[in-house]
């Protein structure tokens, strides 16, 4: 069988003795947002993704805060290569997880910078346990309309054993439109996340979900099936 994964995560990922190609399916437009947010004192600023912190780092220095919060050690490790402190970081890399473990003062002020399209779970839950809670649009996905196609044409070259997805936003890129019939006939779909699966299925479509929230964890999911 044909070996090649097509990743269509934004980051680069690579592990020996595979064959994998990347598409990012997902393009980051950043956004302006009102400055004067980072006027105000918080007790947490809490990034949930590599890219909640690499457009908010022009602004840490600026924003008086007392602790970072994070979800999932590749954002985590990401804030230590910046020399960003990490405060909490939960051992369930997804929104769910980090509500069930995250503890904070009564009334503590929480900045959540982040995407325009992040589900409001986090945010409206954080506010729902009395946290005062300011949200920043950082920046908006849009689809990378050029890599979709690209996929198509390695699926009619019978190229592919398995797509992975690590996000909805990635998800709706791929299957929000007429897909070509040899897109339609593939079924080898791997996604990190149970909300990136209850996307997927919105289409009609099935997933193997990784045990592991993580990159890492999505890739051995993908070797598993091969034994």
């Amino acid at each position: 069988m044909n070996s090649v994964i097509v990743m269509t995560q934004t980051s680069n990922y690579s592990q020996d003795g595979l064959s994998i190609i990347h598409k990012p399916l997902i393009k980051i437009e950043p956004l302006s947002f009102n400055l004067d947010l980072l006027k105000l004192n918080y007790d947490w600023i809490l990034f949930s993704s590599k890219n909640a912190v690499k457009y908010f780092y022009p602004y840490l220095q600026q924003t008086e805060h007392r602790h970072i919060a994070v979800i999932g050690k590749k954002t985590k490790a990401y804030c230590e290569a910046q020399g960003i402190a990490v405060d909490f970081c939960p051992s369930d890399y997804s929104q769910e997880g980090f509500l069930a473990e995250f503890e904070a003062q009564t009334n503590a002020k929480i900045l959540v910078p982040s995407s325009q399209a992040a589900r409001p779970l986090l945010v409206d839950t954080l506010r729902d346990r009395d946290f005062e809670v300011t949200k920043i649009d950082l920046y908006k996905p849009s689809a990378w309309a050029s890599h979709v196609t690209d996929i198509d044409q390695l699926l009619v070259q019978n190229k592919v054993s398995a797509i992975t997805f690590a996000s909805s936003s990635a998800v709706d890129a791929f299957f929000n439109r007429s897909l070509p019939e040899t897109t339609k006939a593939f079924s080898d779909f791997y996604v990190i996340g149970q909300q990136t699966l209850s996307t997927i299925q919105q289409y009609g479509v099935e997933a193997k979900v990784a045990d592991e929230q993580t990159l890492d964890g999505v890739i051995e999911k993908v070797k598993e099936s091969w034994m």
